[in-house]
């Protein structure tokens, strides 16, 4: 029977009548003038996501729309079991495909390549399969950063590697008549003493007398070097290809070893960016950080329940800064000190982000072994144990996220923006004691495929679940506010040995001033690395997300929802569930019977150690020193090639 028009007006009042109240609530708040927005040292949290919708909508009524939006969305399978079997059926694949034999490893080569192997690829070989190395075929990464220099004659690529060890904070590790020896800039003294080249230097001494001579320009800092416009990539041709002239005439003059007000990272990273991106169209690029509308591009993409919710399957090392250029304010190697080099020279460095050119070679922090940055080293005896001395059980470990480190994380050029270096936010969003809330989402019970949200407080969380602090302040004159304000929106602890995190389910890893040094000390351990990097390393081809480790946004925010799966609801979140009514997909129109208690999830646990023990298994057999020589081993070969005048006599052949 068909319906009148008056019962199906009521029939559809009854049915949206949630929704309509919500619209009316939502306008009760603009009549109330709840839209002008408040403005606190908050504001420094809120780029860029909250400053869109608080500065646009008012902070309140944003935040009444946010948990609206998540009470209406529904969650029906949680994504992180998907993320772990997914990568863990590629890793196994990567694994299985590497070639058995020389001849298998050949054939792999020219198929990727379109080249034959290197001369001593044979030598090679046998070098890799007789110290069980895991990975013979992938060295994607390798090849990609050695392709430039194929448009330079050998001769000319000799002359630019002598001339690069004449700048600032570039050592030149010499290779003659198999012997290595390190050339000394004596016009510029780093602070680090020629550490990472020592360290390279000391990588090649098991096969140097296997090598032609050469010379390697390694970097003497942990940041990217060098940035070569994107017409003179494009077109090299068109640019100076000689460099007869010597090293400051094909830089323009004088290279000081920083910018000295004249010129910045991030003015030179965008010009390797296509002229049609916005990262070239200047008002794109200088605008405002807190302009209204700047979307988070950093954090994970926005999916239900929330923006809480929502799990990225890899680090973003490949973010794309020239298509959205307003993310760089959020990273501190765009302000780095350090000048960078226009021209394309060779330099090796430990990690590089998208943009730059130089070549990755294992960092000398994992290669050598310190009390600061090895697990199982013991100072004391000089030896290397393969379980640390404080090492704990994982049933003894706390079940928290720990982090400690300093205020590190990019320089002052131009100065006022350390407050948006990944450290700094990560360390505010930790310490926030306001009245901010993050929306959780769990499995309730677990297994029933039942999903329950609640809008939990911050602050709260931050006291269940973190552990995380700064152990000493670096460039606090620069800080909005200066040494005041950082002392007061960051927590700050007592500096404490490595093994001390051990004693932690959960260890967060972050960038500095470039790379994490301590990376592999974590995945080394028997806790669970949770990774937030723009970088890549010389591994990046051989290690597995949601396999060896869990990869964050650089926003952070779902690491609250990580906690969540893998170690159940803390106590004010089952308080929150009880407290709100919020539910997910439930057919009850009453709140579930949760008790005030945590509830440890099995499952989560299970799989949290699944990746505790992959990652530390990796570091066994793939992350191991032997590992990293046969990296190098294998970059040398290629750079021989490279180094030769007739390049085609450097092939190798069955």
């Amino acid at each position: 029977m068909p319906l009148t028009q008056k019962q199906f007006v009521l029939g559809f009042v009854s049915q949206r009548r949630g929704t309509i109240f919500l619209i009316c609530v939502f306008i009760a708040f603009m009549q109330a003038g709840l839209f002008s927005g408040h403005w606190s040292h908050n504001h420094l949290d809120a780029y860029p996501d909250q400053i869109v919708e608080e500065s646009y909508w008012g902070s309140q009524a944003a935040k009444f729309l946010r948990l609206a939006e998540s009470t209406k969305k529904v969650v029906r399978e949680h994504p992180i079991p998907k993320l772990m079997d997914q990568a863990e059926a590629r890793f196994r694949e990567k694994v299985d495909r590497q070639s058995k034999t020389l001849q298998a490893a050949v054939k792999e080569y020219k198929r990727r390549y379109e080249r034959n192997p290197p001369k001593g690829f044979d030598e090679w070989w046998h070098f890799a399969k007789a110290n069980n190395a895991t990975f013979v075929d992938e060295y994607d990464g390798l090849v990609s950063d050695l392709a430039p220099f194929w448009s330079l004659s050998g001769a000319e690529l000799r002359r630019r590697t002598e001339q690069v060890g004449q700048l600032p904070s570039i050592d030149l590790v010499r290779l003659e008549k198999g012997k290595t020896s390190i050339i000394k800039n004596d016009d510029f003294r780093d602070s680090e003493a020629m550490a990472r080249a020592h360290g390279f230097r000391r990588m090649i001494e098991r096969f140097q007398d296997k090598l032609p001579d050469m010379n390697f320009p390694v970097n003497a800092k942990a940041e990217g070097r060098v940035l070569v416009p994107w017409e003179h990539q494009k077109y090299p041709n068109l640019t100076k290809q000689d460099s007869s002239g010597g090293v400051e005439d094909m830089l323009g003059g004088p290279f000081p070893a920083d910018w000295r007000g004249n010129g910045n990272v991030w003015e030179a990273w965008r010009r390797t960016c296509p002229p049609s991106s916005p990262a070239r169209r200047l008002f794109a690029s200088v605008r405002n950080t807190f302009t209204k509308k700047v979307p988070n591009y950093l954090a994970a993409n926005h999916t239900s329940p929330g923006n809480d919710f929502s799990f990225v399957p890899a680090t973003a090392s490949k973010f794309d800064f020239c298509e959205k250029p307003h993310a760089h304010y959020t990273q501190g190697h765009f302000f780095s000190d350090w000048r960078t080099i226009p021209v394309l020279y060779p330099v090796f460095s430990p990690a590089k982000t998208a943009g730059y050119l130089d070549i990755r070679i294992p960092s000398h922090y994992y290669y050598g072994s310190t009390k600061r940055y090895t697990y199982g080293w013991d100072p004391v005896n000089m030896v290397l144990k393969e379980v640390d001395d404080m090492e704990k059980p994982w049933e003894a470990k706390v079940d928290k996220i720990f982090w400690r480190g300093a205020s590190t994380g990019g320089g002052s050029h131009p100065p006022g923006f350390s407050h948006q270096y990944q450290r700094h936010r990560f360390l505010r969003m930790t310490s926030d004691t306001s009245d901010a809330n993050r929306t959780i989402t769990f499995e309730d019970p677990p297994g029933s495929k039942n999903f329950v949200s609640a809008a939990v407080p911050l602050a709260k969380l931050n006291e269940e679940i973190m552990d995380v602090a700064f152990v000493k302040i670096t460039d606090a004159e620069n800080y909005p506010g200066g040494l005041p304000a950082m002392q007061q929106h960051h927590r700050m602890a007592d500096s404490v040995p490595l093994g001390r995190h051990w004693a932690y389910k959960y260890l967060i890893d972050m960038d500095g001033m470039g790379y994490s040094g301590r990376f592999m000390a974590f995945l080394a351990s028997d806790s669970a690395a949770l990774k937030a990097t723009i970088y890549e390393e010389y591994y990046s081809d051989w290690i597995e997300p949601w396999v060896h480790f869990i990869p964050l946004s650089n926003s952070y925010r779902e690491i609250y929802n990580i906690y969540a799966y893998f170690s159940g609801p803390t106590n004010s979140t089952i308080q929150a569930v009880n407290g709100t009514q919020t539910q997910g997909d439930s057919d009850s129109e009453f709140p579930l019977p949760l008790e005030p208690e945590p509830r440890l999830s099995v499952e989560g646990n299970r799989r949290l150690r699944r990746i505790a023990r992959a990652g530390k298994q990796w570091k066994k057999t793939i992350g191991r020193t032997i590992d990293m020589e046969v990296y190098v081993y294998r970059l040398c070969l290629e750079w021989a090639r490279l180094f030769a005048d007739d390049r085609d006599s450097m092939d190798f052949n069955l």
